[in-house]
């Protein structure tokens, strides 16, 4: 096995312990009662022996989402949770505010995310901006925000990782 496989990689990142993670829900409509993906993701992040450390709903606003960015990046969370504001409408610009903030990108994420959505929504998938990235020595992760879209994420993508992603930032 190679000396910096990922596999090595993983068990040095499990040393690490629970995971400081922040979710923020982009909508105009849900609000804490209603935000289902909040409310999986919280389940998910405690489950898996993580720490939820941030939580909020804002309007798909860029200075909203810029905001909210700037306010948790370089703070106690290590990775953060972006739901929502993906897709294509004149509405959806999560993706844009996130894109020009980012430092550095994970194209794989994105990547893996619409190959996976595939497989559910068909071509569909290509509508989807979801993308990952570092700013401000974070992780930053972006999905759709429909609930298989978040819990496709969360399953295959986000839960193997996360440990891993959080490790790489201090190794």
């Amino acid at each position: 096995m190679a000396e910096n496989s990922s596999e090595q990689h993983r068990q040095a990142a499990a040393e690490l312990g629970a995971i400081p993670v922040a979710i923020v829900t982009v909508s105009d409509t849900r609000t804490p009662e209603s935000d289902v993906n909040g409310k999986y993701l919280r389940e998910q992040i405690e489950a898996a022996g993580h720490r939820l450390v941030g939580y909020a709903i804002v309007k798909d606003e860029p200075d909203q989402v810029a905001e909210m960015l700037d306010s948790l990046a370089g703070g106690e969370a290590r990775i953060i949770l972006f739901n929502g504001g993906t897709g294509i409408t004149p509405r959806d610009r999560t993706y844009d505010v996130l894109s020009r903030k980012l430092e550095k990108t994970l194209p794989g994420f994105g990547e893996l995310f619409r190959m996976l959505s595939y497989e559910q929504v068909g071509a569909a998938a290509m509508l989807s901006r979801a993308t990952a990235g570092v700013y401000q020595n974070t992780v930053v992760v972006s999905t759709p925000g429909s609930p298989k879209a978040v819990q496709l994420a969360w399953e295959k993508l986000i839960a193997p990782e996360l440990q891993h992603l959080a490790w790489e930032l201090i190794r």
